[in-house]
């Protein structure tokens, strides 16, 4: 089966620290279930800390799932904010350790490096007050946009 040249993406924040949605790959017809809970915010001390499920990383087959529990935090004193996961992955039928890390620039940009547990990734953001675009590099080779907005 072919795999997702576009993917769109759906959330609702259900309550504060739950959101729920879908994501849908037109190409294979494909539609499958996000969800993240957030257990912890974060504070000056404390990382965040959030479950979460989504489509397994960038390439999987279709169907797969990846069941996530991840700690980020903005190291203090600087524009850097870091994550790091322990990762279920349906398509390894195992687990992996996603992480990477975003250095927030000037004026909304950013850059993004990080890395899915098998490969590496790297992305040019811009985030305004309700839209973002970011300019990817997935497996540091096959270019890509992403295009965001809430309401």
């Amino acid at each position: 089966m072919e795999r997702p040249r576009w993917r769109l993406t759906g959330t609702y924040r259900v309550i504060e620290r739950v959101q729920i949605g879908v994501e849908y790959n037109p190409v294979a017809t494909e539609v499958v279930p996000i969800a993240t809970v957030f257990i912890l915010t974060e504070a000056d001390r404390r990382p965040a800390l959030f479950l979460g499920t989504s489509s397994d990383r960038i390439g999987s087959p279709e169907g797969t799932q990846a069941y996530y529990l991840t700690a980020s935090k903005l190291v203090p004193r600087t524009p850097v904010a870091v994550y790091a996961s322990l990762n279920y992955s349906e398509w390894d039928e195992g687990i992996n350790f996603p992480f990477g890390g975003e250095w927030y620039v000037h004026g909304g940009f950013s850059v993004r490096g990080m890395y899915d547990g098998h490969q590496p990734h790297a992305m040019v953001n811009w985030y305004g007050e309700r839209f973002a675009v970011s300019l990817m590099a997935v497996w540091l080779d096959t270019f890509g946009i992403s295009v965001a907005g809430g309401f």
